[in-house]
């Protein structure tokens, strides 16, 4: 065994108990040098668990392929391990401590007999910020080292900056036989404690990701009075040079990397606007010593998904990924050693790999090359809009907080909660209707509160009420804004009204005309809207007519009815449990609508 990096007493005292249990040939402690990694990755590409690309085309980027049967987060093998069932929730899937821990450590065992144990202390956050939190995984997975060293602050200042304390994040990733039947996604909050099994995807296996980072810390946070969310953190600079930051939270397919990482459209830009990326997926927020709540991404990475990804859609994503980067189940490209996923480009290669490794002719072929949820993983320094803040210990202070979904009919484009409990509500009936992409029914409401459905690490009404004790604890003066916002709005022909993708800074613009007192709004049912002529159509206007935009932003009283029966039905699976402030919210939307 390499000799230990840290002297801290309950770290040495776990990682003996897990390495007596899954039973390595080797060990080795991360300590975070590129020597170290480079050593791996020669290692990786050796072994087949990597193949180096194009030095010339893609420098520093390697190539990775999953499991067949391992190729996304699994939901129905992951679990909350909390005493009861009531602490997990309605939402959540449930297994009592005891019985998770034996299940575990029977699937575990030996299971790294021929293996080396990798030990990766990170950092979730910049080292040493107040916001951050340490971790340490314990893996038998050179891709899970390369990819946690990308998303991660990993090696040695974690553990000197960790000291002899006992608030870090227990982590153990075993990929056992990669089985489907027996893999097990398992968070133990009161413990600080993930267990991974039998999965190498990234989502499954990167326990800083959405395990520590959302799952772990939500409760965190709700014990130690904080917020972790499922939200990208993105700075809005005007031509004065001031810039005010905004969290949003999107379900999946709704455009939050797009919107992170937004290029300002032309009438913007031409004038001297900026929008700087802090964060594309997890904010951590903290009240500041001014009284007003600061974000920071805990991540140092994207662990985004390529399908889609080019040079319109988000070119800066796209321009991260060109060095330093492992691409996960992508199209391997034999002319030139690159990557080629649906929706790069419009070049399909000829003479490639798909993602299982098969021959695969792009001109031809009928099936797709690259998984749906193939990948990238890219470290964030690469992105060419990231914010000269995104290390900054002390995070950026929040002038608003987004919430939106995918509505056809329903959300208008915009608006404003008339106050913090509102806005609470408003985060907790986010929505999304399914698209054909989806297995299943077109236009099916999935409820995804605060885009936190998957990732909640305790019950969600307690959740909510947490959100509506932080409001509680801030000067209203000093709260940011709550909106509601939907690009998916559709037209009676079926066709989506508002243009989207760098256009989305438009509504970005009222939102914080709205945080600065500078804007108008009209009062409705179910919050303030803006008045046509306060959104700059500039440059869009033979696009978006003033009678389009005011159709955008109609609320159709018949449908919003409809809605508000489905949040009751949505609530009745909370058993009595809503907090009282969003139960009123509903009580007086139903009165508003008449």
């Amino acid at each position: 065994m390499d000799k230990a990096l840290t002297k801290n007493p309950t770290v040495l005292s776990w990682l003996a108990e897990k390495l007596a249990l899954v039973n390595p040939d080797n060990v080795v402690w991360i300590d975070g040098s590129e020597t170290q990694l480079d050593a791996l990755r020669a290692e990786a590409v050796a072994s087949g668990e990597l193949a180096k690309l194009s030095e010339e085309k893609l420098p520093g980027c390697y190539l990775h392929r999953t499991a067949l049967n391992d190729v996304a987060r699994v939901e129905h093998r992951t679990f909350i391990c909390t005493p009861t069932k009531e602490e997990a929730g309605p939402t959540n899937n449930w297994m009592a401590p005891d019985e998770a821990y034996a299940l575990l450590a029977g699937i575990a065992k030996d299971s790294y007999r021929g293996r080396t144990a990798y030990i990766i202390p990170y950092s979730m956050g910049p080292v040493g910020s107040p916001f951050s939190k340490a971790g340490v995984e314990l893996t038998d997975s050179i891709y899970v080292v390369l990819n946690m060293s990308i998303m991660t602050r990993v090696g040695q200042a974690v553990l000197d900056t960790l000291g002899d304390s006992d608030d870090w994040v227990r982590g153990l990733h075993c990929r056992c036989g990669i089985v489907e039947e027996d893999r097990y996604i398992c968070q133990f909050p009161q413990d600080n404690t993930i267990i991974s099994v039998n999965s190498g995807y990234g989502g499954n296996v990167l326990l800083g990701k959405k395990c520590f980072a959302l799952r772990i810390a939500s409760y965190q946070g709700y014990k130690e009075e904080w917020l972790a969310e499922h939200m990208l953190i993105l700075g809005v600079e005007n031509p004065q040079g001031e810039v005010k930051y905004i969290c949003a939270a999107f379900p999946s397919a709704c455009g939050k990397t797009n919107l992170a990482m937004l290029i300002p459209p032309e009438a913007y830009r031409s004038k001297g606007h900026k929008v700087w990326c802090v964060g594309d997926d997890i904010a951590w927020i903290r009240k500041g010593p001014d009284g007003r709540l600061y974000a920071i991404n805990p991540e140092n990475g994207f662990f985004g998904v390529a399908p889609g990804t080019n040079a319109k859609s988000n070119p800066n994503a796209l321009e991260s990924t060109k060095k330093g980067t492992i691409f996960t189940n992508v199209v391997h490209t034999l002319d030139d050693n690159a990557v080629w996923w649906e929706g790069l480009d419009k070049n399909p290669p000829a003479n490639a790999t798909d993602w299982k490794g098969n021959p695969w002719n792009g001109q031809t072929s009928d099936e797709k090359g690259a998984h749906p949820n193939s990948r990238f993983t890219a470290p964030a320094r690469n992105c060419p809009c990231i914010s000269s803040e995104f290390e900054n210990p002390q995070g950026v202070p929040i002038s608003a907080f987004v919430f939106g979904g995918r509505r056809a009919k329903l959300a208008p484009l915009v608006y404003q909660a008339f106050d913090w409990n509102h806005g609470v509500f408003v985060g907790s009936i986010m929505a999304s209707e399914t698209t054909a992409a989806a297995a299943g029914a077109v236009g099916v409401v999935r409820r995804d509160p605060m885009a936190m459905l998957p990732f909640c690490g305790y019950n969600m009404a307690d959740y909510w009420q947490h959100w509506i004790d932080v409001g509680a604890s801030l000067e209203p003066e000093k709260a940011p804004k709550i909106f509601n916002v939907n690009w998916f709005r559709k037209d009676e022909n079926d066709q989506f009204m508002w243009p989207g993708f760098g256009d989305n800074l438009r509504v970005l613009d009222w939102i914080i005309a709205r945080c600065e007192g500078k804007a108008g709004a009209d009062e409705t049912a179910i919050g303030y809207l803006p008045k046509t002529g306060d959104i700059n159509r500039e440059g869009i206007e033979h696009e978006v007519s003033l009678d389009s935009l005011q159709a955008m932003l109609d609320v159709d009283p018949a449908l919003w009815r409809a809605e508000a029966d489905g949040i009751a039905e949505f609530y009745a699976k909370f058993e009595g449990n809503i907090p009282v402030e969003m139960r009123q919210s509903l009580e007086a939307l139903r009165v508003k609508l008449g």
